[in-house]
């Protein structure tokens, strides 16, 4: 007779963090539920945590290795054995890195994943300094790397203390949807809840916005002129911290000089928010105290992401609600350093990385987490420029969906001498790969997560509950990659780090298996125990390392490349801003279309426009559209609202169609990343591009 049993984890079908009970029967999941005892999430779970057994237990789950028969694409497989498809696989990277050198390997991976950083740590051994993630520059990357600069480290709104915000200013973020990064749509509800000012900056009212009381309908990619304008309303208005500004930071004198022609009049006819409005926002945030500043990707997507995520982060400073209870905390950073062997990356291979030289705070020697600049990495596969990339392993990534300029991607790939992907199912990327390796799903896997992201207040125990056919966890795959090309490292097991990392706690990964989590008392205001971690030991307002760089010390706003003022004929065709992108709670970026219990709450890829634009061109709620670019174009169904800037149109990404396999499926009818470009020009620290404020146009489908 078969045994039920539950144990508890958290839920990381996403960046996630979610307390889960988990109940197995016979090796398989059959039930997930919200945990009542996690210390963040009390046991609220979103519809695609609850829906796990769907996903864990899909039919069309990769259960064996494959080997592709025939040619790259035709979709023919042969399944071999682990031992076989290891073996063949490092023996090919072993050619490849004698004849060619490790760096024409690049190593991709997706966003926010268990194995995230062990990626890091096996391109490092491998030797090759051009691994990737889809965001990086356009996501995360910039706040991080920013926080860093500015303040000594990173900093995550306070939703756990005692103390609830009084004003929490979203920017460009979405998370009653995303949950992102460890910080849980719940904890940002219950804030909500509290009754505290809110005001919204995103050109869509989302999901969060219409929970604001005041939503700054923002042009796309002008950010960093609303953001000046608070600065000078704060300033000129004396309305900053003037206590923490006059002890705790530096560069207050050459900013507020900076900003005395950064009017919100002047930000007026560049975002098109009223003047009165931006004083309105910044009298509220200024005063409403403590307060948090919630960002998001969008202010990430564009060609000036450094002084635009410099702008906000100078925005906590001036009203000081920097580690305080309530506000944006630093990180108390309970775990130790993952392992990377960065030290094991040979000085003239990091020389080599692509996009390093130019792009230094990507890919140069003070980048956080230094990678390949994504664009020059699918460019040296096309083209041999500066030298070609020949093989690709993939673990947990689509580039084909979430990569810009998706032609050029495909073209990439098909150039490629061995493409490797690790995944769940057979998606259109691993449909042109010649190994597709199965993974195992966050169920069967064994993890050690530090939450929020970056800054570790709190850590979570993954344990392994289940097993799928011969699904093998990312981490052991390079791990056994390592072994059999003899790599440092390659005898330190995954265990062996968690273990590594948990001992300034006293405890072992086994041992906490059995507790769960451990959630030590958050402290406040460390920095008034050796001051910030930066060159001043200050909030360097004025940011001296930058300086020294070669970069603007102080933020500054640059027009868009591609948007209705710097591209007037262009506009002239089309006459709308595209933005890509938003998230959906049922879906996480390409994943989960497959699951019919999740793709039920969205049957079809949508595009939202405004009520006015539609009427104007005849186009119904529900009717198809053809959404077009200077790139090319895709189909969507309409949806009509209120609830977004007139001129913008948004498009959602991630959109390909499982059930569609003989048809490629359906890659190019509805993918967002048809309509983007990866071209230059880029943000000059980062190599970020514009992503957002691109210029596009709409029409109704007939006969649909």
């Amino acid at each position: 007779m078969s045994e039920e049993k539950t144990r508890r984890s958290i839920c990381r079908i996403c960046h996630g963090g979610c307390g889960a009970l988990v109940t197995v029967r016979d090796n398989t999941v059959v039930a997930v539920k919200g945990d009542p005892e996690s210390p963040v999430s009390r046991g609220w779970m979103c519809v695609k945590g609850l829906r796990s057994a769907d996903i864990a237990n899909h039919p069309d789950r990769l259960r064996v290795p494959l080997k592709r028969k025939g040619p790259r694409g035709g979709n023919q497989w042969e399944e071999i054995p682990w031992e076989q498809a290891l073996d063949e696989i490092a023996e090919k990277l072993v050619s490849l890195r004698n004849t060619s050198g490790p760096e024409t390997i690049a190593i991709g991976q997706g966003t926010g994943r268990h194995h995230y950083l062990h990626t890091v740590r096996f391109a490092n051994a491998l030797g090759t300094p051009n691994w990737y993630e889809p965001g990086l520059a356009q996501c995360f990357i910039p706040r991080i790397t920013v926080s860093n600069l500015t303040y000594g480290d990173f900093v995550v709104a306070d939703y756990y203390g005692e103390t609830r915000p009084a004003c929490i200013l979203f920017w460009a973020h979405n998370p009653l949807i995303s949950s992102a990064d460890g910080e849980l749509a719940i904890a940002v509800k219950r804030a909500l809840q509290s009754g505290c000012r809110t005001i919204a900056v995103d050109p869509r009212r989302s999901e969060t916005a219409q929970q604001c009381e005041q939503w700054l309908a923002i042009r796309p990619g002008t950010d960093a002129a609303l953001a000046l304008a608070m600065i000078h309303t704060i300033i000129e208005r004396d309305l900053y911290d003037k206590d923490f500004v006059e002890k705790w930071t530096s560069g207050f004198a050459e900013l507020k000089e900076h900003v005395e022609l950064f009017t919100p009049a002047w930000a007026e006819g560049i975002t098109g928010i009223k003047a009165e409005d931006i004083v309105q926002a910044a009298r509220v945030y200024a005063t409403s105290k403590p307060a948090v500043l919630e960002w998001g990707l969008g202010i990430e997507q564009n060609v000036n992401s450094l002084q635009t995520v410099r702008a906000l982060a100078i925005l906590r400073a001036i009203t000081g609600n920097i580690d305080v209870p309530g506000g944006d905390i630093l990180g108390m950073h309970i775990l130790k350093a993952y392992p990377t062997l960065k030290d094991k990356l040979p000085a003239e291979a990091a020389k080599k990385r692509l996009g390093g030289e130019t792009f230094k705070l990507l890919g140069g020697w003070r980048a956080y987490m230094p990678s390949a600049h994504i664009p020059a990495l699918f460019r040296a596969m096309r083209e041999g420029d500066p030298y070609r990339i020949h093989a690709l392993l993939v673990f947990g990534n689509n580039p084909l969906l979430t990569v810009a300029n998706a032609k050029g991607v495909y073209e990439a790939l098909q150039k490629l001498d061995l493409l490797v992907v690790t995944d769940l199912f057979m998606t259109p990327t691993a449909a042109l790969a010649d190994y597709v390796l199965p993974a195992a799903f966050w169920t069967e896997i064994e993890h050690l997560m530090g939450f929020p992201l970056v800054v570790e207040n709190l850590v979570h125990a993954q344990p392994a509950m289940a097993r799928t056919g011969e699904c093998r966890q990312d981490e052991r795959i390079m791990d056994e990659l390592s072994r059999r090309l003899g790599l440092p490292g390659a005898d330190t097991t995954y265990r062996d780090i968690y273990d590594y990392q948990l001992s300034p706690l006293g405890i072992t990964f086994d041992e906490l298996l059995e507790r769960g989590n451990c959630c030590p008392p958050l402290r406040y205001r460390k920095y008034e125990e050796g001051g910030f971690r930066t060159p001043s030991h200050k909030v360097e307002l004025f940011s001296s390392v930058l300086k020294r760089m070669g970069y603007d010390p102080l933020p500054s706003y640059a027009e868009p490349p591609e948007s209705p003022v710097s591209s007037p004929d262009l506009y002239q065709r089309y006459p709308f801003v595209l933005i890509t992108g938003s998230r959906k709670r049922e879906f996480f970026h390409s994943e989960h279309r497959q699951v019919p219990s999740l793709r039920k709450y969205s049957p079809d890829p949508c595009a939202e426009l405004h009520v006015s634009a539609a009427q104007a061109l005849g186009i119904a709620q529900g009717d198809w559209i053809e959404i077009s670019s200077p790139r090319g174009q895709v189909r969507m169904r309409a949806k009509v609202t209120e609830n977004i800037h007139p001129s913008v149109v948004s498009v959602e990404h991630g959109w390909w169609f499982p059930e569609r396999a003989a048809e490629g499926f359906g890659l190019w009818e509805s993918n967002a990343n048809v309509l983007t470009c990866d071209a230059s020009p880029y943000d000059p620290a980062f190599g970020s591009y514009q992503l957002r404020g691109l210029l596009c146009n709409v029409r109704k489908i007939e006969g649909v």
